[in-house]
């Protein structure tokens, strides 16, 4: 089975509720129709109803089962705003000035209905950019217990080449921190061995990339990255791994087999944790365009609950695929095959 099509089975298994906040884009509201339409989530969408069902119309889409939520009217917004200014009182945020942001921020609002119990994630970007979407659930959800880093994967499904390396690799991070540190490397790692298992229904075989292979080089930018193989040891991590390893020698048994011969994952590793976010920005575009694959994401990690980012330049196929990933996040368990 494919990625999409093992996704799109842990969506309709999950049944999850995500807040769809950008209701005045028709790419949002057809991606709802066609969500609506398979099953793959509950969408909740914000905005006045009247407004969102005229669009509908004129679409000749069908948005029934689709919840609405009206800022405007939504009869909790000052228990809302009270939970919000609590959350950012060490930044001296007021009753008033949360309520504010709630009423008019729709990223903030759909945030704190995933914080409030009533939405399982949210994805949102089509309209906002990324430091906005990021923004809110920063602000208003927060990070994982025990995580203190927010990154970012990319699920790739090879076309070709499917022998070699396998029909998907997850890289991290390509999009969200530009230099991590040895904390936040092991961090990405962490996140992005959960991301392989529940998002990409794969047994996690973490690599962490540099230029040197065991000792083949010696600079500081080496020494970070075995620094954070060194911290993922002491934290006694459940899943296998190896740090300073070569792009060929993650990948090609032949040349792990003797550039790093007692590697646990050498030759045979399907995620990939790049030293710095020019390197996996790169990366992931270079096997994109010359490989043919598939690139899905940027999928947000480390956030208590999931809270993804959509391009600009998205199409309904994005938003409806990002749904339903968002949807197999928000539920562990019953994501399970």
């Amino acid at each position: 089975m494919s990625f999409l099509g093992q996704v799109r089975k842990r969506a309709l298994k999950a049944n999850k509720r995500i807040v769809l906040p950008e209701s005045g884009d028709e790419r949002v509201l057809r991606a709802t129709a066609e969500i609506l339409r398979e099953k793959l989530a509950r969408p909740i969408l914000i905005g006045e109803e009247s407004k969102i069902m005229y669009d509908a119309k004129a679409y000749n889409i069908s948005l029934e089962g689709a919840k609405i939520v009206n800022p405007a009217t939504f009869e909790r917004m000052d228990e809302y705003a009270h939970k919000l200014a609590e959350l950012r009182a060490k930044k001296g945020m007021t009753f008033e000035q949360a309520k504010e942001i709630l009423s008019n921020d729709i990223n903030f609002f759909g945030a704190m209905l995933v914080k409030m119990g009533d939405a399982d994630g949210m994805v949102s970007g089509a309209l906002s950019p990324t430091a906005k979407v990021l923004k809110a659930g920063i602000q208003v959800i927060g990070t994982k217990p025990g995580v203190k880093t927010i990154s970012s994967v990319f699920i790739m499904e090879l076309s070709q080449f499917k022998d070699l390396y396998g029909g998907v690799l997850v890289f991290g991070d390509c999009s969200v921190i530009p230099r991590p540190t040895s904390e936040q490397l092991a961090d990405i790692a962490c996140e992005a061995a959960e991301s392989a298992r529940v998002i990409a229904g794969i047994n996690p075989r973490v690599a962490l990339l540099t230029f040197s292979t065991k000792g083949s080089a010696q600079h500081e930018c080496v020494d970070l990255v075995k620094e954070a193989g060194r911290i993922l040891r002491e934290r006694k991590v459940g899943f296998r791994f190896d740090d300073e390893l070569q792009a060929d020698a993650a990948l090609v048994k032949s040349v792990g087999e003797i550039k790093a011969p007692l590697s646990d994952v050498s030759g045979n590793a399907n995620v990939l944790i790049f030293p710095n976010l020019s390197a996996g920005n790169i990366g992931y575009k270079l096997v994109q365009r010359l490989a043919g694959a598939k690139a899905f994401g940027p999928i947000i990690q480390g956030v208590a609950s999931p809270i993804n980012d959509l391009s600009r330049g998205c199409n309904v196929e994005d938003i409806v695929v990002l749904t339903a990933i968002t949807s197999a996040q928000a539920c562990l368990e019953c994501c399970e095959d």
